[in-house]
């Protein structure tokens, strides 16, 4: 499958999704997400305690499981780790289902918090057929692309946004070896890039969520941005933002302009 704007292949996993992926974290209700699904969408990222999320996905994937993309985890306790065989057969029940398609070691924030035994567990998983593709989440970007180099991963789940660009210095050039499936997170900031921050005129222009989401989705390297609408009214305005297609230059230039003022204006607050 060629990469156009709205669909792409997930990296060497070969897997067919819709660029604007569905994470329930804002509890949209499960009528959002089967519209979503209607919509075209069909890459949702899952946590084990979201009830619609769960209700939905287990609908979808009785219905056409071929056509879904279904992407959970297992998280990162800093102290040890959970236990990643019995949580995915946790999630195998919780969404009535055989496999997973990407299984994520979730909350990585340093290289030594994915330690050897977590790789080899997550291969084994995905050797025995039970997962289709492994990967991480993580905010250690240098690390992240040392991993892109090595391919030990299928998919990197990471930061990118307007205001938070490292990862086209430290992750995207090492990208190419091993074609590894990028799936993007925080697009708004949790809303900062939403907001005015200090120093930025009032009179100037603020973006508009759809905006940030085609700001990551304008870069070839990322495959699925994820969504956490709060309502159907959300979703549905994230999507028809898509219609616009890639950033215009002038577009760009304003979000990075955005992004630098929201950056400068949290690091000042740290």
């Amino acid at each position: 499958m060629s990469q156009d704007f709205t669909h792409a292949t997930l990296g060497r996993t070969g897997l067919a999704v819709h660029r604007l992926g569905l994470s329930a974290s804002y509890r949209p209700g499960k009528k959002a997400i089967l519209d979503a699904a209607d919509a075209g969408v069909n890459y949702f990222f899952a946590y084990g305690f979201d009830s619609h999320m769960k209700s939905a996905c287990r609908e979808l994937l009785a219905r056409k499981r071929e056509h879904y993309v279904l992407a959970t985890g297992a998280y990162n306790y800093l102290i040890g780790y959970q236990d990643l065989r019995r949580t995915l057969h946790r999630r195998l029940r919780q969404f009535g289902t055989e496999y997973l398609d990407l299984f994520l070691f979730l909350g990585v924030m340093k290289e030594k918090e994915f330690p050897f035994r977590a790789r080899e567990e997550l291969l084994k998983l995905r050797d025995e057929g039970k997962v289709r593709a492994i990967g991480l989440s993580t905010h250690d970007r240098a690390f992240a692309g040392r991993l892109a180099s090595s391919g030990e991963v299928d998919v990197l789940m990471i930061r990118y946004n307007a205001a938070h660009r490292g990862a086209e210095r430290d992750i995207f050039p090492h990208l190419a070896d091993h074609n590894p499936g990028v799936i993007s997170y925080t697009a708004t900031r949790w809303t900062a890039l939403l907001r005015k921050p200090r120093q930025w005129p009032a009179n100037q222009p603020r973006p508009a969520a759809g905006q940030l989401y085609r700001f990551a989705l304008s870069n070839s390297h990322v495959h699925v941005c994820l969504t956490a609408p709060r309502n159907g009214r959300e979703l549905e305005e994230n999507l028809s933002a898509l219609e616009a297609g890639p950033l215009s230059p002038q577009e760009m230039e304003f979000l990075q302009r955005f992004g630098n003022a929201v950056y400068a204006a949290g690091k000042a607050f740290r």
